[in-house]
């Protein structure tokens, strides 16, 4: 797949490996590492098999997360135009061939 980012700071945290300990820590880094390649060889979205993928809910539909490590997850979006849509308006993941990388985060931090 075809990967951009939200912007350029989230570009070289996934694509500098430095960047990424420094933000994310050493195990969050070597992970990431290994997602953006499991990304970029993967042809769409629902070929993916690393990182236990899925699709986000509520405030999140039309998102997809691949898990990092520590409860970290790479966020990304379809970034083809127009986004490939089912019948019924939902996204057709197996369509979508770009990505938009948005954020890397842990949405269900401990309490």
């Amino acid at each position: 797949m075809e990967i951009s980012f939200k912007n350029n700071k989230l570009q070289k945290q996934c694509e500098r490996n430095a960047e990424a300990q420094k933000e994310y820590g050493a195990d969050n880094a070597k992970q990431l590492k290994r997602r953006i390649k499991d990304l970029s060889a993967a042809e769409n979205v629902t070929s993916l098999t690393a990182g236990k993928p899925h699709r986000l809910i509520d405030d999140r539909l039309g998102q997809y997360a691949v898990y990092l490590a520590g409860g970290m997850r790479l966020i990304f979006e379809p970034d083809n135009y127009p986004v490939p849509l089912k019948d019924d308006g939902s996204i057709d993941w197996s369509q979508v061939t770009k990505i938009r990388i948005v954020e890397i985060v842990n949405y269900h931090p401990k309490k």
